[in-house]
């Protein structure tokens, strides 16, 4: 297990089981460092429209194969725990509340 911090400053955990589950998929083989970054230093935060505790943080990803993309990291965000639940690669923002948008 790994424990990664956010750009807000929330401590996020992210298991091996979550990890293994997110890099079986074909097209996020070789993405786990840019999971931290993304969380680190994302474009975007977004809370999910379908359940309020799921954060949504984006950042730009080139893949070898799929061209410019955007990474997508799903966190849960509840009082006494915050961890990954899933990660994956988008065309788009999803909507939602945006929460953190960075400036540049």
């Amino acid at each position: 297990m790994q424990v990664l911090r956010e750009a807000t400053g929330l401590n996020v955990r992210l298991t091996d089981e979550r990890l293994a589950h997110i890099l079986d998929h074909r097209e996020m083989e070789g993405t786990a460092p840019a999971l931290a970054r993304t969380l680190q230093e994302p474009t975007h935060i977004v809370e999910s429209t379908s359940d309020a505790s799921d954060r949504l943080y984006y950042r730009p990803y080139s893949h070898p194969h799929l061209g410019d993309k955007l990474l997508c990291v799903v966190v849960k965000v509840l009082l006494k725990d915050t961890f990954i639940i899933t990660a994956y690669l988008t065309d788009m923002v999803k909507r939602g509340t945006i929460l953190w948008s960075r400036s540049d």
